[in-house]
């Protein structure tokens, strides 16, 4: 189901709901391939490492050229084959990060199960600043949302297309890996997470995760808002292949192309599956909600509560990107098996 125009709203809702729900063009921005910088660069790099002197090598013949991509929302957009500054502006950064790219600039948000890795990466902003982005000198900007206003600023700093952070991961992965000329890094990514789900959801099912079992996701909101995660963040992890189905109220909201919906506490009894979860929020308002919410009558009295299965996860580290996933088929069983 097509999600229509994204505002900064809904975009920011997705995996960092706490923040969340607070809330290309220019070719000539990098210099030649061609300069003494660059072949500087390049030959240092290939002295420092032989054994991946076939590789750069590759690289180097295919910098300076440029092919044709249609982005997510129909641009043809005239992009580098092999991108070297990129800033990514969106939620899902550590998709990039499993294919080996870390961008020059990125929407930051503290807490991720990345943090170190995107240490050197510029904040840009959200709003994505235009003059932020100037500076980084970009020669690809990867921007995910579909507003065509903010497009067409963003778009005037250097080739910029869009991206449907909503897909499912391996759409993600091999959007991803064909814009960034990493092909075969996103195929072998998607074929060694595929085997480590599979073997993950084993290892649960010997271990007393039943057969048609479901589960729930919920997380609060500044303001005591209490919302059920559907088709967003852990969910995507919990209700694919071999996991655990969604509640029937649950599966309206997916139903309706819906990645979370707002409820009342009422709701819970008929929304709460066999094994229910909770996303720990950020803000002190929130995590003040959530207790209350834990303390609730409503909530103790819950089947799932008195069988001891409820599991627990930080917000943010438990996102929808390729190497929050990753951590993520860790830390699952580690809770879930007691």
């Amino acid at each position: 189901m097509k999600k229509g125009i994204r505002n900064t709203a809904v975009l920011l809702t997705v995996t960092w709901l706490s923040i969340l729900l607070l809330a290309c063009g220019n070719q000539t921005s990098t210099p030649s391939a061609g300069t003494d910088d660059s072949k500087t660069v390049n030959e240092t790099q290939t002295n420092e490492d032989q054994s991946n002197q076939e590789q750069t090598a590759s690289v180097d013949n295919s910098e300076g050229e440029t092919r044709m991509f249609k982005d997510w929302t129909g641009h043809d957009v005239e992009v580098p084959v092999t991108p070297k500054r990129v800033i990514y502006h969106g939620e899902v950064t550590g998709d990039l990060l499993a294919l080996g790219v870390v961008p020059v600039g990125i929407l930051r948000q503290e807490g991720t199960v990345y943090d170190d890795q995107v240490a050197q990466a510029e904040d840009v902003g959200f709003p994505l600043s235009v003059e932020k982005a100037l500076t980084l000198n970009p020669d690809l900007i990867i921007f995910s949302n579909s507003d065509e206003a903010q497009y067409d600023q963003i778009s005037k700093v250097a080739p910029t297309v869009t991206f449907d952070s909503f897909a499912s991961l391996d759409d993600r992965m091999r959007i991803l890996g064909d814009l960034l000329n990493k092909k075969p890094e996103a195929e072998a990514w998607i074929t060694a997470h595929q085997q480590a789900t599979e073997e993950m959801w084993k290892q649960l099912h010997e271990n007393g995760l039943k057969e048609g079992e479901t589960a729930s996701v919920f997380t609060m909101y500044p303001g005591n808002r209490l919302f059920v995660m559907a088709g967003a963040g852990l969910p995507q992890l919990l209700y694919g292949a071999d996991g655990m189905k969604p509640t029937a109220e649950i599966q309206k909201v997916l139903d309706e192309g819906m990645g979370f919906a707002e409820i009342s506490t009422e709701k819970l009894p008929e929304i709460a599956g066999d094994r229910v979860f909770i996303l720990d929020p950020v803000t002190d308002d929130a995590k003040q909600s959530t207790k209350e919410l834990l303390d609730s009558p409503i909530w103790k009295n819950l089947p799932a509560v008195k069988e001891g299965k409820v599991y627990r996860f930080d917000l943010v580290k438990a996102s929808s990107d390729a190497t929050s996933r990753e951590w993520l088929l860790k830390e699952l069983p580690k809770q879930m098996i007691q």
